[in-house]
């Protein structure tokens, strides 16, 4: 195309289209040698750039004698100029670009494939984008000739209706952006009615005018698809049609004018469709209905005319025989009729949710018992997915006290129940080759273990969440039912199951499942119950309230009675009282006393020569102590009255079953809550008694062997009992070992575990933990409680802190390869091998926690178990010292005041914390955020500003360095590195960088309060410490430059970390820190060139990067922010786009001249931005056609993605490769 002529160029001369076509031979035939097939690209490509590329491309699309191949890259030329070139179009040429466009459109065939029709609706939509409403004004008219012609051309208007709304509404269309305003419009004239029109825009103008004819697209497809689905001309092609026409009103349903879709009557054709005898057809109809009935803030009319129809008799009807219909059988497993009935259940939630919207317009005559009955039927079904959909609307309309007419949902409060009860079970517990048709559905349904325990952990909630609320609304009838159930099934849990053994222990046995499942609906019951309870009056409950309390409390007493050979199942049963007592029961201290008493009885004996048995006998006693601290935090005042009785069963107990000094001391903590937390005791004496409780701790903290301990590397480990493992790993050349848990344990690493157990058992850092928890946890700030806490340990802080601060310290080190200095160079790579933690955690672990912790359990006598009783040693030391400064934290100025802590704090949290593993840092990060955000305003200046910084900058080392180490192991392993380690890797990383960049939200979070203050800032005045107000921590951290910088960096950095979440957060938290730096002191302007030139070069080096190509909307929000903010002070963001190559100078100034234009509409921006820099743009991995399309039946919706919340990126089969980015490097001039 000759840019300098004023039409197309169309001469006699010579054509190259026999060379494309042979190029284009040689590409497709196998046989071309590799060399003759790279010419033949090389020439192709060239051919794009010339300027009568249009032309030859017309002309061989136009040949319907070529083959489709070959007409496919006649069109493709075609689409490359319009997309590339047109802004360099004169009118007539665009004008001719049409007319070729209109041509090829005119002679579709029923012959041409779909991808060749495809791809020419796809060059009508992108001229339609640029062109549609401006020039060219009678597009509907061409559209409406199209319409007048075969099924064909039918099908070819219907896909370009579809890419239009996706384009203009859907996507986030760069071309669309630009002319968001009048294609919109356009969009609306085209598809509604005229009438409707003028009904809903009376007043609206109609100086341009882009529609033909008064019926509108709507009217249209909705007289196909009626006309498709009735006559039976051509039944094949029809019912192809008749899919095509709600695919392309799925596109359109979500936006339309709502009444629009009821004088087209959208919803009864739709309706038609489902009861169509196709399952294509039916396929489209719930995927289509889906759509309309996912729309919200529907008006009381739109309501009328679009939801009141589906609850009509014979619709309901409908879809419960298409709901019966499409029930599979699990061992023979449907695959459409399955997707089917996954469907249809999520469009009946989103009707069941539209229903809690607005329930009294639906008339009492509906068929609204019978759509409760289809909800109920699918909660019943064997398919979790299925079922999930209905439980979540059963949770929405028990939501809503007004739902109409209630009777109906009473009337199926019992099956609701039933099915809570019997689905409430850890189906993730039962083995996968189960025959339980739930495990075959979720074995065909979710592929990985992480992705079923975060389903079947929202499921569990939703049963829960339903008894809850069953039980809150009528609880009498229902806590009978409840309770009535769990007793029959408690009284009989070995039914069928073998007797109880310990030599055949398992935590996991049906029995104890079915115990646990019992428990859990019990236990929301009783939420449910107090709920209830707390709305009464006395005068509208007081008799009905007291037979429900002696029912419960004579229902509870009986099932004590029972006797449990499994502490797995005793644990439950202990819980469970304890909910009764600290719940409904909660004013009868004397019931309470009694499950006290209960729990200090409940012994097991304990034999190590079972060791699945002897674990859970620890466990039982572990919650025991647990359940009786919360007992003493709830009824301390009652029991402060009996304290000596109390003081002797507590001592009998402690010394009769503690193992250590560990557990005796969690069994005083008991006496010390009751003591602190009771309001007769005397101040005098209650201070007394607390400090006899912490003197011999304190005095441990200050002592000089400890001390002396921690003054080096080699003493720590001393210390912690492991000061021989450098000796004996490198006299066994363990390093050499491949399976550690494949090699016994021998007498001297047996020892060495002993010792490192008693002596973490002999450190002050547990019993330390167990007081300063019970001294803090659910207090209220400022309560006399807490003040008193305050008081007590305000003393003895400052004697714990030097020896604590080291011991962190040394922790850190003990990562660190460089301290062990007892290794050879070549064995240092080991110290991270040893230091690796095993874990288990929901969304990145394969298995069960059970099966971790039986996988565990089973290496502990291996080199494995050695290596493992090492980390654990040092993590107790490591984590236990976070959670003190957490308690210290929760103590307010008491601990905040410290005029010499900050410094020392953050060098013992940070300094070596660049040694820490990925999962280490992210528990680091998590643990000592409240410490953070605990920070009174008094003390921020002085507290906050070492800590963040040193945080921050720690965390921008260890995850730039730990992608970088990502990027690099997908380069070089080249499959040589397993892909669960790698995706597990991955998986820990995202975790790290999610955790931080939360962080960095939580602090800038412009509407988040300040902590309380202390009612007395005593202490903060006696350090020497002022009281200003900084306003938000947010405004603290922007006027702080100490902290801002590192803060900064990171979030740069950020803008790079392959996990989308993360990036999409940074991304908003930086453009929201942009209008904050448009001013002209200095920090402002340091911080404004940064942003214009560090941040901007992230964005655009992000947006060229096909990874982030579903946040291209938030890099280029920011980009635009960037731009239109400081471009008036500076004229660095100009500069930094014009060092980009193929952007031409004029370019980049009309770009910033729009964006000033559009300075208050946020699309056009995006657009604008990705306009300038499409040529940099990445694209999808699919688009570059590097993948197949995935399969449709095995897509999950948005519903069923919701189910699963953790970021799952990693998962899957195919790894996407690291894009090679050098030249986007050298595109700012960089080596």
């Amino acid at each position: 195309m000759n840019g300098h002529s004023t039409q197309l160029k169309q001469t006699d001369a010579p054509v190259p289209e026999d060379q494309i076509r042979s190029a284009l031979e040689v590409i497709h035939d196998v046989r071309s040698p590799n060399k003759l097939r790279q010419e033949a690209s090389e020439y192709l490509e060239k051919v794009k750039l010339d300027d009568e590329a249009p032309h030859h491309g017309y002309t061989i699309a136009a040949d319907q004698s070529q083959p489709a191949i070959i007409r496919h890259f006649g069109l493709s030329l075609l689409d490359h100029a319009i997309r590339h070139r047109w802004d360099g179009y004169t009118v007539q040429q665009s004008a001719a670009l049409r007319e070729w466009e209109l041509s090829l459109a005119q002679n579709i065939t029923d012959q041409d494939p779909f991808y060749i029709r495809n791809k020419i609706a796809s060059i009508w939509v992108e001229i339609a984008k640029r062109s549609w409403a401006l020039d060219w004004m009678d597009m509907d008219e061409c559209l409406m000739r199209l319409w007048n012609g075969p099924l064909a051309s039918k099908e070819l208007v219907l896909a370009i209706l579809e890419t239009l709304s996706d384009d203009i509404f859907g996507h986030e269309d760069a071309i669309a952006g630009l002319r968001s305003t009048e294609l919109n419009r356009a969009c609306v004239d085209i598809f509604t009615p005229m009438a409707v029109l003028l009904d809903r825009f009376p007043s609206r103008g109609t100086s341009i005018n882009v529609r033909y004819g008064e019926e509108g697209w709507l009217s249209r497809m909705g007289e196909l698809l009626e006309w498709c689905i009735t006559q039976e001309v051509d039944a094949k092609a029809q019912q192809a049609c008749a899919v095509k026409v709600m695919i392309t009103l799925r596109s359109v349903i979500g936006w339309a004018i709502p009444q629009s879709l009821s004088t087209t009557k959208m919803t009864a054709r739709l309706c038609q469709a489902l009861g169509s005898s196709h399952l294509p057809i039916q396929l489209a109809a719930v995927d289509t209905l889906h759509v309309l009935y996912n729309r919200t803030r529907l008006s009381k009319e739109e309501f009328k005319a679009l939801v009141r129809p589906m609850f009509m008799h014979d619709t309901i009807d409908l879809l419960q025989k298409l709901y019966d219909w499409s029930c599979v059988d699990p061992n023979n497993i449907d695959e459409e009729k399955y997707l089917l009935l996954k469907k249809l259940s999520e469009l009946v939630f989103n009707i069941g949710g539209l229903l809690t919207e607005q329930p009294t317009l639906i008339p009492i005559d509906s068929g609204l018992n019978d759509f409760l009955r289809l909800l109920i039927n699918i909660a019943k079904n064997n398919s979790l997915q299925v079922s999930i959909c209905a439980l979540h609307a059963w949770v929405k309309l028990l939501d809503r006290k007004t739902l109409g007419a209630p009777a109906p949902v009473v009337s199926f409060i019992g099956e609701l129940l039933e099915i809570c009860s019997q689905r409430v079970i850890k189906y993730e517990a039962l083995p996968e080759d189960s025959p339980n048709p739930s495990i075959v559905f979720l074995n065909e349904d979710l592929d990985t273990m992480p992705e079923r325990h975060l389903f079947l952990g929202n499921y569990m909630r939703f049963c829960k969440i339903i008894t809850e609320r069953i039980v809150q609304q009528s609880p009498a009838d229902a806590l009978y039912h409840i309770l009535g159930s769990a007793e029959q099934v408690i009284t009989h849990l070995y039914d069928g199951e073998p007797a109880f053994s310990m030599q055949s222990y398992s935590k996991t046995s049906i029995p104890f499942l079915k115990m646990d499942a019992q428990c859990s609906i019990i236990e929301a019951g009783l939420k449910g119950s107090v709920r209830w309870f707390t709305a009464q009056s006395e005068e509208t409950g007081g008799h009905e309230q007291e037979v429900m309390l002696q029912n419960l409390k004579v229902w509870c007493e009986r099932i004590l009675g029972l006797s449990f050979e499994d502490p797995a199942v005793k644990e439950r049963v202990v819980q469970l009282a304890v909910g009764f007592a600290t719940g409904p029961l909660k004013n009868d201290a004397r019931f309470a006393f009694m499950i006290f008493e209960y729990i200090l009885d409940t012994k097991y004996p304990d034999d190590p020569s079972y060791p699945a048995y002897s674990e859970a006998v620890k466990d039982l006693q572990g919650l025991c102590i647990h359940e009786l601290q919360k007992l003493a935090m709830k009824f301390s005042d009652y029991l402060i009255t009996i304290f000596d009785e109390v003081e002797r069963k507590v001592s009998e107990v402690s010394q009769a079953v503690a193992r250590d000094d560990n557990v005796r001391t969690r069994y005083y903590s008991i006496l010390f809550i009751i003591t602190h937390r009771a309001t007769s005791v005397k101040p005098q004496p209650r201070q007394e008694r607390l400090e006899a409780f912490l003197q011999p701790l304190v005095a441990q903290w200050q002592g000089s062997e400890l001390t002396e301990s921690l003054t080096s590397f080699n003493e720590f480990c001393e210390l912690l009992g492991c000061g021989g493992i450098q000796q004996y790993v490198s006299q066994r050349a363990l390093h050499e070992i491949p399976d550690w848990s494949a090699i016994p344990l021998d007498d001297e690493g047996k020892a060495l575990q002993m010792r490192m157990q008693h002596a973490l058992d002999r450190l002050p850092l547990r019993a330390t933990k167990t007081f300063l928890s019970v001294s803090v946890e659910k207090l209220e700030p400022n309560s006399a409680a807490h003040e008193m806490a305050g008081r007590l340990w305000e003393k003895h802080i400052p004697m714990i802190l030097p020896n604590l601060l080291r011991m962190i310290s040394q922790a850190h080190a003990f990562h660190d390869a460089a301290s062990w200095t007892g290794l050879p160079p070549a064995m240092s790579g080991i110290v991270q091998r040893i230091l690796t933690d095993r874990f288990w955690q929901i969304g990145i672990s394969v298995g069960s926690r059970d099966e971790f912790y039986t996988k565990v359990g089973d290496t502990k006598n291996t080199v494995e178990g050695l290596a493992s009783s090492i980390r654990a040693t040092v993590r107790a030391v490591r984590e236990t010292g976070y959670k003190l400064l957490c308690y210290m934290g929760l103590l307010g100025e008491h601990f905040y005041s410290y005029k010499e802590l900050p410094q020392p704090l953050s060098a013992a949290l940070f300094t070596d914390a660049h040694a820490l593993s990925t999962h280490q840092m992210a528990i680091l990060v998590e643990t000592i955020r409240p410490v953070i955000e605990n920070c009174p305003v008094a003390c921020r200046s002085h507290f906050l500003a070492p800590i963040l910084a040193g945080l921050f900058e720690q965390l921008d080392r260890k995850a730039s360095a730990e992608w970088d180490k990502i990027e690099q192991k997908a380069k070089l392993a080249a499959g040589r590195i397993s892909l669960d380690e790698e995706m597990r890797d991955e998986s820990v990383l995202r975790q790290l960088t999610y955790t931080s960049v939360m962080l960095v939200v939580g602090l800038l979070d412009p509407d988040r309060s300040n902590p309380p203050d202390s009612k007395t800032t005593n202490g903060a005045a006696s350090n020497g410490l002022q009281h200003v107000e900084h306003g938000n921590v947010r405004s603290f951290i922007l006027a702080t430059p100490e902290i801002l910088k590192p803060l900064i960096l990171f979030c740069t950095h950020a803008i790079r970390m392959r996990d989308t979440r993360s990036c999409s957060f940074i991304t908003r938290v930086l453009g929201s820190l942009v209008p904050e730096f448009d001013t002209t002191g200095q920090i402002d302007t340091e911080v404004r060139e940064f942003l214009s030139t560090e941040v901007l070069k992230a964005c655009i080096t992000s947006l060229h990067d096909s990874y982030f190509v579903e946040l291209q909307r938030d890099l280029s929000q920011l980009i635009a922010s960037i731009i239109i903010i400081y471009t008036p002070r500076t004229d660095t963001p100009r500069q930094i786009l014009s060092s980009l190559p193929s952007i031409a100078p004029e370019k980049i100034d009309h770009a910033i001249q729009q964006l000033y234009k559009a300075h208050q509409n946020t699309r056009q921006q995006r657009a604008i931005v990705l306009h300038l820099l499409e040529s940099l743009r990445g694209v999808s991995i699919s688009e570059q056609g590097r993948i197949a399309k995935p399969d449709a039946k095995k897509m999950r919706s948005a519903i069923q993605e919701r189910y699963m919340t953790v970021d799952m990126q990693g998962d899957g089969a195919v790894k996407e490769k690291s894009p090679d980015l050098g030249g986007v490097a050298e595109m700012f001039g960089q080596p």
